[in-house]
């Protein structure tokens, strides 16, 4: 027991206290609460929903029975064989028997008892489809939207999306409604689906002070907060757990400092971790990520409030952080945007670099990898073709019928104007390609070589030097509407433009080493008693590499549940007894 515990002006008791309030933290609340547990979260921020509710809301979960459904069988040892090829030597075979076994029941739980629901599109391939287990689709699903006044009063402290990821503050569903967008100005049907998402968007805004048709990991922090509601979890916000205690060994709590004092949280189960991981804490970014020597040429575009506390508390209790990981953590390329309100942006760079007419090219002016490559894949690319002690940037371009057809980070395609993006710098045009190399810094000769060897072969499809557009995944992200190949066009008629990228993440890998029911484990390998961790707290299960969309929340949303579950059993055998 520690001295602060003393201090406390307040008691709190509970079965058990989840400190996080994103996918991860508030399945395993959900989870637990619904087997019959007393649970309380508390975040940090004064909003909830962590990365969760500025993500993606992808998640990747193989063997559900959404894919079932369109006919889709797999066994689990097809996923297995993956998992086995991705995570290498890293691979962790009882948390991946773990995470493929509750992973469907985990999904039929929360679609059959909560809020929560999916869709699965039929062709949405693994990032490494063609590799041993890989799967043109099946695996990965995302949130479906969801209405934010079911929400009520609690819609006002739902953490923002993104903005860069959206249009006049409105989030884009994934997929089809991207896609109207893309063609408003060719399609009488996309402009009138347009003219109408904007107008609603619109009223809403007017009326609730936001968009209230929620997507993507808005609409998952929504539909999991509307479950947690249902159930009478109690949140508290801006409450950051200070530290833990522990009573001969065992976590029985925590203190957490609320509307300005301490409150002792007693938790008669357990504790659970899940507070997003450490992509702001420079100090662990110094150590584990070697692009970044001082923890600061890292740009992530997760929440600020991000900063490793829940590592720091579970090595406060004898916990032990993975390191031996090759990355530590799931690469983005992100550009830095100037917003008009002079604040900074972070973009993560997912599909533009896929579509035809776009390439990428090193200071030196060369081309180095396969653009329609995942963003993990293609920041560890830059890593390898950057020369020592230079700054790890790459740069995206394109020509002006390239920019104005997809657009380019977040410079948006026609008719939206790019004045702003030009004038802050964010944009770099030049009328020949050489008055762009010189705009950006880059290799001229280099350069104009470059673009004169991808197009040799690009009207017919083909690009000789890193394929792009021979794999599943460059094909589903390129323009289906595009041929022969969707990912390849040649870059022809000025001006031209680039824009600079550097490198992100979209979480942290090396979380807290946890066993297969997602218990905290000691140096030695121990369970620490009443410790868990889930989501990007928890060390991931992909040994630092990254299978598919959603390997981060289908994980997060898998062990939440296996956490919560496992303290319930626990809670029943201990009142049996």
């Amino acid at each position: 027991m520690t001295g602060n515990e003393h201090n406390a002006v307040e008691t709190y008791e509970c079965d058990v206290l989840v400190a996080g309030s994103g996918c991860s933290g508030m399945s395993a609340a959900i989870t637990a609460r619904h087997r019959g547990l007393d649970v309380l979260i508390v975040e940090k921020e004064p909003r909830f929903g962590g990365t969760t509710a500025r993500s993606g809301g992808w998640l990747w979960i193989p063997g559900t029975s959404l894919a079932k459904a369109y006919g889709i069988e797999e066994t689990p040892e097809q996923a297995r064989t993956y998992l086995r090829h991705e995570a290498g030597n890293n691979f962790d075979a009882a948390r991946v028997d773990a995470f493929l076994s509750a992973g469907p029941e985990a999904v039929d739980f929360f679609t059959t008892k909560t809020a929560l629901r999916f869709d699965m599109p039929l062709v949405f391939p693994d990032y490494h489809a063609e590799a041993p287990g890989g799967a043109q689709g099946g695996r990965s699903m995302v949130t479906r939207p969801f209405d934010g006044r079911e929400l009520g009063d609690q819609i006002k402290t739902l953490g923002m999306p993104l903005p860069e990821l959206t249009v006049f503050g409105m989030m884009l569903g994934s997929g089809k409604e991207i896609i109207h967008f893309m063609r408003v100005t060719k399609s009488l049907t996309s402009a009138v689906y347009v003219a109408k998402r904007l107008s609603r968007h619109l009223m809403d805004v007017l009326r609730y002070g936001r968009g209230m048709t929620l997507t993507n990991g808005n609409a998952l922090a929504g539909r999991l907060a509307k479950s947690a509601q249902d159930l009478k979890i109690p949140m508290w916000l801006s409450s950051p757990v200070r530290e833990l205690t522990v009573e001969n060994g065992t976590v029985t709590g925590a203190i957490v400092s609320r509307e300005g004092r301490d409150v002792r949280v007693r938790a008669r189960q357990g504790v659970v971790l899940a507070c997003g991981g450490f992509p702001h804490d420079v100090e662990r970014r110094k150590k584990m990520f070697p692009h970044a020597p001082t923890g600061n040429e890292h740009f992530s575009p997760g929440p600020t409030g991000n900063t490793g506390d829940g590592l720091r508390l579970a090595e406060s209790a004898g916990g032990r952080i993975e390191d031996r990981l090759p990355n530590a953590a799931a690469w983005v390329p992100v550009s830095l945007t100037t917003r008009k309100d002079g604040s900074k942006g972070v973009m993560p760079h997912f599909i533009d670099r896929a579509k035809p007419g776009v390439i990428a090219v090193m200071r030196d002016g060369k081309r180095f990898a396969n653009e329609g490559n995942s963003y993990h894949d293609f920041v560890q690319a830059m890593i390898k073709a950057a020369k020592p002690g230079d700054e790890i940037a790459a740069y995206l371009v394109c020509d002006h019928q390239t920019l104005r057809k997809y657009g380019l980070g977040c410079v948006p395609p026609f008719p939206m104007p790019l004045g702003h993006h030009l004038n802050t710098g964010y944009l770099m045009r030049g009328d020949t390609l050489e008055a762009l190399a010189a705009k950006a810094g880059i290799d001229a000769k280099a350069f104009t070589e470059t673009v004169k060897q991808f197009n040799a072969t690009a009207p017919l499809g083909h690009d000789a030097a890193f394929g792009k557009g021979s794999k599943a995944y460059n094909r589903y992200q390129g323009d289906a509407l595009h041929g022969p190949n969707p990912c390849v066009a040649p870059i022809e008629n000025g001006p031209f433009y680039a824009v600079k990228m550097v490198i992100g993440d979209l979480g942290t890998y090396a979380g807290i080493v946890t066993d297969e029911n997602a218990r905290a484990l000691d140096g030695e390998g121990r369970v620490i008693p009443g410790l868990y961790a889930a989501g990007n707290d928890m060390a991931s299960i992909m040994g630092g590499n990254y299978p598919g969309a959603g390997i981060t929340l289908g994980p997060a949303l898998t062990f939440g549940y296996i956490a919560g579950r496992h303290l319930a059993e626990s809670a029943a055998r201990r009142n049996a007894a």
